[in-house]
């Protein structure tokens, strides 16, 4: 559906309401000039987790806007990672925000980076 996502090659593992895990793999096309996984690379595994885990969990009237994003590197991230993401949907009214974090680790199981997308939830009905 995003065709920019598809520039990473993540991997779905799981996919189900609430929760989603995305492989990405070690490969050039997503590493930076120091040898390791480009910043930006990870911040799109990490979106991506956190999209896959929210629009999972919204109902046929729902949508999901994504409105940000912070990032925390924590480590210079090398080989295979897993990003997680895991929410609860709140029950929408009328527009609201939501913060949805993930976390990726990689093959170690250490925290490479953190994720947290803002988005805005609202009903179908109240596009603009």
């Amino acid at each position: 559906m995003v065709p920019y996502t598809n520039s990473i090659r993540g991997t779905v593992v799981r996919f189900e309401p609430g929760h989603a895990q995305v492989l990405l793999r070690d490969r050039r096309r997503v590493r930076n000039h120091l040898r390791s996984i480009h910043a930006i690379a990870l911040a799109n595994v990490g979106e991506l987790a956190t999209g896959l885990s929210i629009i999972s969990g919204l109902g046929p009237d729902l949508r999901a806007i994504l409105t940000g994003l912070d990032l925390r590197y924590r480590k210079k991230a090398r080989g295979a990672l897993l990003a997680e993401a895991r929410c609860s949907i709140p029950k929408v009214v009328s527009e609201i925000d939501h913060a949805v974090e993930a976390t990726i680790r990689d093959s170690d199981g250490d925290i490479v980076a953190t994720v947290t997308a803002h988005w805005r939830l609202g009903r179908l009905s109240e596009r603009r």
